[in-house]
C-alpha cells in the first residue's frame, strides 16, 4: 500500500500547488459560524409542495407551515410524489443535529440545545411513520439512511446524557427498534445494505451504505444494545469481498471481483475507501496500512471528486462519481486520519483543511450539490470532519460482546 517512506516521498514529489491551510483559530471560528448557519437553516418541511423550497427558520414563518422549524432535510434528485423522501429528511436532520452536538463538545447550550432537542422530537415522530418501517420498496428506497443516522443521533444523545427525562422511554424504544430494523433490512444472506435494490433480496450490497451503517451498529453494541452478530459479520464479509487488489472498494459488492466498469477504479472509489477500511479495521479485518492507502488515494485523486462537486447528474463517466460523495468523503477521511500514527496526523489534517477551505461557500458553509438546501448537509459533514481530532475513537467490533452500558464507549 503506502508505507511511511513512500508517503514522505509522495509529499516531497507532489508538484501540485497546495492551497493555504487555515490556522487553528480560523478552524475554530469556522465551526462557530457553521453552527449559526445550521441554526438558521432549520425548516418545517411541508409535504405536497413538490419542488418548492420551504422558508428558512430565520424568516417569518407563514401560516401554511405545518409546525415548528426543527429539521434539516437532505435534498437530492430523488423524490417521492414530488416530495423529499422521509428517509432523507430524517437522515439529514440527524446528521445536522449530531454536528451541532459535536461542535459543542457534547454540551450544547441555548439555541443549539433547543435545536437538537427539536430534531430529536422530529425524529421520534417520524420513526412512527410506516414509510420508515421494514417494508423496503423494490427499486430505490432511502429509508435505510434514515434508520442508520437516526440511530446515530439517539446513541449520541444518550451517551451525552442529553435525553430529556420525558423522552427517555421513547428513545430507548426507538433505539431497540432501529437496531432491529437494520437487521430486518439487510440484503438477504449476502449481508450489507443498499438504497438501490432493483432485484430486491438478490441486489448487490452498497459499500457506501454498508460501512457507515456498521459504524453505528458498533456504537450501539458498545452501549449495551443487542446487535445481531450474524448481521454484522455478513456485512463485514461483503465489504471484504468488495476490496480490489488496487485498494479500491467496489461500488456494490459483486461476485466477480475486478470485472466491473471504471467506477471500480481507484479514482472512482476514493469517496468510500476510507470509511470501508475504518469499519473493517475496527472489526480486526483491516490495518493501518490499508487506512493510510485509502487516505493517500483520496488526496491523490481528489480532483476527480472536485470535478463532480455542485454538478448535475449522479454517476457520470469516466469514474461514475456522484456529487453527494464529496463531503461524505471528507468527513470519513478526517476520521480515517485519526487511525494513523500520531506523527503523521497533523500533516494529513492540514492538507484536508486546505482543501475544505478551497471549496468553502461565501456564506461560510459547504455545499456539494446544486440544491441550496443541501448546504446544511455539506456544512454538517464538514463540521464533523473539523472536530474529528477531538472526538473519541469510534467503537470497535469483536466476536465477544462488550460489557453493557452507555459508558462503555466513553
Amino acid at each position: 500500500m503506502f508505507p511511511a517512506a513512500a508517503l514522505l516521498l509522495a509529499f516531497a514529489s507532489d508538484s501540485t500547488p497546495t492551497p493555504r491551510a487555515p490556522s487553528a483559530t480560523e478552524v475554530h471560528d469556522a465551526v462557530r459560524r457553521a453552527q449559526a448557519l445550521l441554526l438558521a437553516a432549520r425548516e418545517s418541511y411541508a409535504e405536497g409542495g413538490g419542488r418548492k423550497r420551504p422558508e428558512r427558520a430565520s424568516a417569518p414563518q407563514p401560516a401554511a407551515q405545518p409546525g415548528p422549524a426543527r429539521e434539516w432535510p437532505y435534498e437530492g434528485v430523488y423524490r417521492v410524489a414530488g416530495d423529499i423522501p422521509l428517509g432523507y429528511r430524517v437522515g439529514g436532520t440527524a446528521i445536522a443535529a449530531v454536528a451541532l452536538l459535536e461542535a459543542a463538545d457534547g454540551a450544547p447550550a441555548g439555541e443549539a440545545r433547543a435545536a437538537i432537542l427539536g430534531a430529536l422530537d422530529f425524529v421520534l415522530e417520524a420513526l412512527g411513520d410506516p414509510r420508515l418501517g421494514p417494508e423496503f420498496v423494490q427499486g430505490y428506497d432511502v429509508r435505510g439512511w434514515g434508520h442508520a443516522y437516526a440511530l446515530e443521533l439517539l446513541l449520541a444523545l444518550r451517551a451525552a446524557e442529553l435525553v430529556p427525562e420525558e423522552r427517555a422511554v421513547a428513545v430507548e424504544a426507538a433505539i431497540d427498534r432501529l437496531v432491529a430494523l437494520l437487521a430486518q433490512t439487510e440484503i438477504g444472506e449476502r449481508g450489507g445494505w443498499n438504497y438501490s435494490r432493483p432485484q430486491g433480496a438478490a441486489s448487490d450490497p452498497s459499500t457506501f451504505m454498508t460501512a457507515p451503517t456498521l459504524l453505528v451498529l458498533f456504537k450501539a453494541r458498545a452501549q449495551g444494545e443487542q446487535v445481531d452478530a450474524r448481521v454484522v459479520e455478513r456485512a463485514l464479509a461483503t465489504l471484504e469481498a468488495a476490496r480490489q487488489d488496487s485498494g479500491a472498494i467496489q461500488y456494490a459488492t459483486r461476485a466477480e471481483r475486478g470485472k466491473g466498469p471504471r467506477p471500480e477504479a481507484v479514482p472512482g472509489a476514493v469517496g468510500r475507501m476510507a470509511v470501508c477500511e475504518v469499519a473493517l479495521h475496527l472489526a480486526g479485518r483491516g490495518s493501518v496500512e490499508r487506512i493510510r492507502g485509502a487516505v493517500s488515494a483520496f488526496f491523490e485523486h481528489w480532483q476527480w471528486l472536485e470535478q463532480r462537486r455542485k454538478q448535475t447528474g449522479t454517476h457520470v463517466p469516466p469514474y461514475g462519481i456522484a456529487p453527494y460523495y464529496f463531503f461524505f468523503a471528507h468527513r470519513h477521511v478526517a476520521q480515517a486520519i485519526e487511525f494513523l500514527p500520531e506523527a503523521e496526523r497533523e500533516g494529513w489534517r492540514t492538507r484536508l483543511h486546505a482543501l475544505l477551505w478551497q471549496v468553502r461557500e461565501e456564506s461560510g458553509g459547504w455545499n456539494d450539490r446544486v440544491f441550496p438546501r443541501s448546504e446544511s448537509f455539506g456544512t454538517a459533514m464538514t463540521v464533523l470532519a473539523l472536530v474529528e481530532p477531538h472526538r473519541p475513537r469510534p467503537a470497535g467490533w469483536s466476536s465477544a460482546a462488550p460489557a453493557a452500558g452507555p459508558a462503555q464507549e466513553k
